[in-house]
């Protein structure tokens, strides 16, 4: 059953409120907005978002068989300090003392050069020499999947899915991008049906892999 039609809503910008822009990675835009329904003009309301540079990002489901048959797929762990420093009174499950390290599919942000249908293939490719180590032709990589919203009340980023066939034997030493949060990553090739239970189980917790993976699965 089809869903009913989305309603076209436009947003009008009253003030722009926003601090000062000050050296980091991210910026806080502030604004008062209005939103015109057809003739409808709502009352204005503030609303808080966040920009950067880089907005969109890769996500990239690097995959091979086995002698069997069997597919296998590569994770990464990686470092995310908003989890870690979830604040404890704010936290209604206990966590695990590993918070704030996940297992993940290689990603990464889509660079202002790389931002059409070649480009994003491009993102994919470099992202893939510097999380797992493989150099691959742009060309290989297929799409997985329309991109999502991970966090559209915050952030208008989107993920792009990415597959791409890898020789295991071919992977070389990340290069990785110098960052401290990249240094000590372990990289593991696990079966697809293991990584899809280790899903169902809560060991690997980040959501654009389970999306990725889960697409994977189902071609």
């Amino acid at each position: 059953m089809a869903l009913p039609p989305l309603p076209h809503i436009e947003f009008e910008e009253v003030d722009d409120l926003s601090p000062p822009a000050e050296p980091g990675f991210l910026r806080l835009r502030r604004q008062r907005l209005r939103l015109r329904r057809g003739d409808e003009l709502s009352e204005p309301f503030l609303y808080d978002r966040v920009e950067r540079k880089a907005l969109d990002a890769v996500v990239v489901a690097a995959h091979y068989r086995d002698a069997v048959g069997q597919r296998w797929v590569y994770l990464r762990s990686a470092v995310r300090p908003p989890a870690a420093l979830r604040p404890e009174a704010l936290r209604p499950l206990e966590e695990a003392p590993t918070l704030g390290v996940l297992w993940e599919l290689p990603a990464g942000l889509v660079e202002p050069d790389e931002c059409s249908k070649e480009g994003l293939k491009r993102c994919a490719a470099r992202e893939l020499v510097e999380e797992l180590g493989f150099s691959i032709d742009p060309a290989q990589f297929e799409g997985l999947g329309p991109a999502t919203f991970p966090s559209c009340g915050v952030i208008g980023e989107r993920h792009h899915f990415f597959a791409v066939e890898v020789e295991p034997t071919r992977r070389g030493t990340p290069s990785e991008d110098g960052s401290v949060l990249e240094q000590d990553a372990r990289v593991a090739a696990v079966t697809l049906d293991d990584a899809l239970a280790q899903l169902d189980a809560g060991v690997i917790e980040d959501g654009k892999t389970e999306i990725a993976l889960r697409r994977l699965a189902s071609r």
